[in-house]
């Protein structure tokens, strides 16, 4: 028979959403239990383009506009705490990030949206429209086409796998059990709470954390829960190691603590196909040059795509379960950006407290209300076919 492991809390999901949540618990002083169904699964986190951003977030919801700025100002604290603890330099840095604009409609709805956040939060919400010259001034490598620019100075950036790599090492450090290769076969409820099958054996937990990504759909029913979740593929430029140019991140084009420079921001609703496509890069690529010139003559040396985890209106889902109440979903595609809020707020909440006030739409019965992002095809999605990435 196999081995049965407890812990007080499992959470199915190694990404950064997963350890984030599980790392705040274990500074708790709770017993942490992390199931990850290894490289098999489409893993966000690989394609995770780093940035801390506030701005344009929450336009349909002033709920998630709050929740995504008070993630923002917690996130010094949280990385402080997690390089103090690790050693491992996140490559962190918040000194704000801009949206460029290459037409005046680009700028426009821009001004439009950012006024709407503004008055939705009775202007609790820092930022700045930047006409051509207040942004070249700002950032002196972009180019004649830029037309202007949103600064806001909560945004920022970071190492997805610097985070990633010190959330692993702060957990080990802490005793928290971190199995990986763990495909989920299935979840009980039992008297002392749930009993997860996987492929490397049998846990058990009082309490227990969806927090798989798109594997969520599959595993949310098994708990009462539902995860109305889609992939949309994002595709990635990364160039060679260039003289520092950038002090700032754009949402689109970013300079590394390494030298190298990302390029990314494809939406595309293409199901699980994870690939590059000629025509998004070449888009992508030229939009950069455009915005910063001085790109036209650096090499490319890698390309990838991954896939965002969505909702139909595009917010996360934090929600336990009415048939199982330790049971937990949390759900999200800003997963760096609301990382300090899930080692924190999130944390407490599923130990038994309160949960934070921004979060209490944040369920699946309300994620059809909102920008309808949801690709036709999401209702045949499979609830127990091609099961890669459900652990």
């Amino acid at each position: 028979m196999a081995s049965l492991n407890q812990a007080d809390v499992i959470i199915i999901g190694g990404g950064i959403v997963g350890t984030s949540i599980a790392w705040g618990l274990a500074r708790r002083g709770t017993r942490v239990c992390v199931l990850d169904e290894g490289d098999e699964a489409f893993r966000a986190a690989r394609g995770n383009f780093g940035l801390i951003w506030v701005q344009g977030k929450g336009a349909q919801s002033p709920s998630y506009a709050t929740w995504t700025r008070r993630a923002a100002l917690a996130w010094p604290d949280f990385a402080t705490a997690l390089q103090t603890e690790t050693g491992i330099d996140l490559q962190h840095e918040q000194r704000g990030g801009f949206s460029l604009c290459l037409t005046e409609t680009e700028l426009n709805a821009a001004c439009v949206t950012m006024q709407g956040i503004a008055e939705s939060l009775d202007g609790a919400y820092e930022y700045e429209l930047l006409e051509a010259e207040a942004t070249r001034l700002a950032l002196p490598a972009a180019g004649p086409a830029v037309r202007g620019s949103v600064y806001c100075p909560r945004d920022g950036q970071v190492s997805p796998q610097r985070l990633l790599r010190a959330l692993f090492t702060a957990l080990a450090a802490r005793g928290a059990t971190v199995q990986s290769g763990a495909a989920v076969l299935t979840i009980r409820a039992t008297g002392e709470g749930f009993r997860v099958e996987t492929a490397k054996g049998r846990y058990i937990a009082e309490r227990i954390v969806l927090a798989a990504g798109l594997g969520n759909r599959w595993l949310a029913p098994l708990v009462g829960l539902e995860a109305p979740v889609a992939p949309q593929r994002g595709q990635v430029l990364i160039t060679e190691r260039v003289a520092p140019f950038l002090s700032h991140p754009t949402m689109q084009v970013r300079q590394t603590g390494d030298g190298t420079v990302q390029i990314g921001d494809t939406k595309e609703w293409v199901g699980f196909d994870d690939g590059i496509t000629h025509g998004g890069i070449g888009n992508m690529a030229a939009r950069a040059v455009a915005c910063f010139p001085a790109l036209a003559s650096v090499k490319v040396v890698r390309t990838w795509g991954a896939l965002r985890v969505m909702t139909p209106d595009g917010l996360p889902l934090y929600e336990s379960s009415a048939e199982h109440p330790k049971a937990f979903l949390v759900t999200c595609h800003s997963g760096i950006t609301l990382a300090a809020n899930h080692a924190g707020p999130i944390a407490d909440w599923i130990l038994g407290g309160a949960g934070p006030a921004e979060i209490a739409t944040f369920r699946s019965s309300d994620s059809s209300v909102g920008l309808p992002v949801a690709p036709p095809w999401l209702d045949s999605f499979p609830l127990d076919g091609g099961r890669r990435g459900w652990g």
